[in-house]
């Protein structure tokens, strides 16, 4: 990974969703062409909002459009495709990873003149749409279903702290790249494409150096891909770094009857 795509990646000043592009490009070693597919469905979207003045019922048709007129509307569920993760395919078959979806919805929301950003809810990313000073809409970006105030105050109150001075956080631009890469080396590693995976866990560590478990996790896919000797040094600096680990004092066990000179290294 070069470090003018790190710089990129990294960057806060580059639009969110181009961010997340740039990743697919490198990942999967193709430029998306997914610009005609964006800009029909912020036309549709604007055309539906834009003859609504009323801040709140202006979210209200443009959460309507999406989920509804465009089928955006799913079910959460615990594993997501690697299709999912990739803007054209999800598009198309309308089955979009949940931080990619987040960050697409928002993209929408925003060319729609609704003010939206993205926010931690214990224990999710979910969207926040400011309606004025005293009202905001705050929906999951999966279901489309948004929270009350009861929900809302439950869910808070897993975040330990004063209560009164509990805010929601806007997620930073480098945790969301961080989850949607994070998501797409688990689906990978699922679908047994351990090259690609190993993509993944090379971005992840450009962007946080040293990571005992993306290290750890670099280990395993290498060992798959037969480059034992690599995934060893890997293995043991996680095991170095959490020796608490139960994960590490397994693998341990397993190092420690490991002869690396018997072993055939490619």
């Amino acid at each position: 990974m070069n470090d003018l795509l790190l710089a990129e990646i990294k960057s806060e000043q580059n639009e969110l969703l181009q961010t997340f592009l740039l990743v697919e490009e490198f990942v999967f070693g193709k430029k998306a062409t997914v610009q005609r597919e964006l800009d029909e469905l912020v036309d549709y979207c604007q055309a539906e909002t834009d003859e609504v003045a009323e801040p709140i019922e202006r979210a209200e048709v443009l959460i309507n459009a999406l989920f509804v007129d465009q089928l955006f509307i799913d079910e959460s569920q615990q594993n997501w495709p690697v299709s999912s993760h990739q803007l054209s395919s999800a598009l198309a078959h309308k089955l979009i990873s949940p931080i990619l979806k987040a960050v697409l919805i928002a993209h929408v929301a925003n060319a729609c003149d609704c003010q939206t950003d993205i926010v931690f809810v214990p224990e999710k990313a979910m969207l926040r749409i400011i309606c004025d000073d005293n009202y905001a809409i705050i929906f999951d970006p999966v279901t489309g279903e948004s929270l009350n105030w009861h929900e809302l105050d439950v869910r808070m109150n897993e975040i330990s702290g004063d209560p009164f001075e509990i805010t929601l956080d806007i997620m930073k631009q480098e945790s969301l790249v961080l989850e949607h890469i994070t998501s797409l080396k688990t689906a990978f590693i699922r679908e047994q494409a351990y090259d690609s995976a190993l993509k993944c866990v090379d971005m992840l560590l450009a962007l946080n150096p040293n990571d005992p478990f993306e290290r750890r996790d670099r280990g395993f896919l290498l060992h798959q891909l037969d480059c034992f000797k690599v995934a060893y040094d890997d293995y043991q600096y996680f095991v170095e770094q959490c020796p608490k680990d139960p994960a590490a004092q397994l693998l341990k066990l397993q190092l420690d009857k490991i002869s690396i000179a018997d072993t055939i290294l490619h």
